[in-house]
């Protein structure tokens, strides 16, 4: 029976042990956390890992942040990081920071960096803008790139716009300014026109930053863009005259081709009616309208006028003294 006992005793504690981490507990209680055996024992029933909300609530006691397990641990099952958000508050508070457990857990699962924004929010960061070109007036391009001076402002990091709009508004005001530029000189000359203008609009408004400064880190002249656009202009101009010269000559080797076809075609005219004469001599003789003297008249005159067509195509002046 005393065997049964001891057995059963072990394994009580084997099971007590189990849900009941004492070294964690007994940490907490000298570190002046207020953990009770029964948080514990529930921590382990609802799957969550007593070390993770624990340690979190030690360091924010021995910091001084008011905390408790219960906001710890829905923070936790909202699938929160507790230990980012701690961290956090103790970094508030050190710089004076007005930040609420509440609007910490709310960044957090909102997935921003929490503790990174309060870092920025304290030491201001540098965002760099790519390379951005803008064409002034006179055609010629001009790039720029920028750097813009942040600091995080935890009232709206809730909803508000990240570094990728920045960038994005920067790049917009660097355009405008430099599209609005009668030369491309004067951008070069004044680039604090550039960050002038960008600070007048307001870029921040709607974003999760307070943009302190705009500095232009460098202007470079790029391309000739207006030279590029005649030169385009020009050959496309071109093409089209080509195209159209095209066009006015197919049109003329058409109506050329018309013109010997219809040569042909009276030329065979001709030939038909050629083919017409001896039928209409045969007849005449049958007829006696005409006598073998005027038939032999008729031969000479065609005779001689195929002779003078015959020295006309080789050139050779016609004298009337040798005929």
């Amino acid at each position: 029976m005393t065997v049964v006992i001891i057995i059963l005793l072990i394994f009580l504690i084997s099971v007590f042990l189990r849900f009941v981490p004492i070294g964690l507990w007994v940490t907490a209680y000298f570190s002046g956390a207020k953990v009770s055996i029964g948080d514990l024992i529930g921590m382990r029933l609802r799957r969550v890992k007593p070390a993770y909300i624990v340690n979190p609530l030690i360091k924010a006691t021995k910091a001084g942040v008011p905390i408790t397990t219960d906001q710890l641990e829905a923070h936790f099952l909202a699938g929160g990081d507790v230990n980012q958000v701690v961290d956090a508050l103790i970094a508030a508070q050190r710089a004076n920071i007005d930040l609420e457990f509440e609007q910490a857990a709310a960044i957090d699962l909102a997935g921003r960096n929490v503790f990174e924004a309060v870092q920025v929010s304290v030491n201001p960061k540098v965002i760099e803008t790519p390379v951005i070109a803008g064409v002034a007036m006179d055609g010629i391009e001009v790039k720029a790139k920028a750097k813009v001076t942040v600091r995080a402002n935890i009232e709206r990091l809730v909803g508000g716009a990240g570094e990728e709009t920045i960038i994005a508004r920067v790049g917009e005001g660097i355009v405008t300014t430099v599209g609005s530029a009668s030369t491309h000189s004067i951008v070069l000359e004044n680039p604090d026109s550039i960050s002038q203008t960008i600070l007048r609009k307001g870029l921040d408004s709607g974003t999760a930053f307070e943009i302190l400064s705009i500095d232009i880190a460098d202007v470079d002249v790029g391309r000739n863009i207006g030279a590029k656009l005649q030169t385009d202009q020009a050959e496309a101009d071109k093409k089209i005259a080509q195209a159209k010269a095209e066009e006015r000559r197919a049109v003329a080797v058409a109506q050329e081709q018309e013109n010997i076809a219809e040569v042909q075609k009276m030329r065979a005219k001709v030939v038909e009616a050629e083919s017409q004469v001896p039928l209409a001599v045969a007849e005449a003789f049958r007829n006696g309208r005409i006598g073998i003297k005027d038939y032999y008249d008729l031969e000479n005159i065609q005779s001689d006028t195929q002779m003078r067509e015959s020295i006309a195509k080789s050139g050779t002046p016609y004298n009337n003294e040798n005929e």
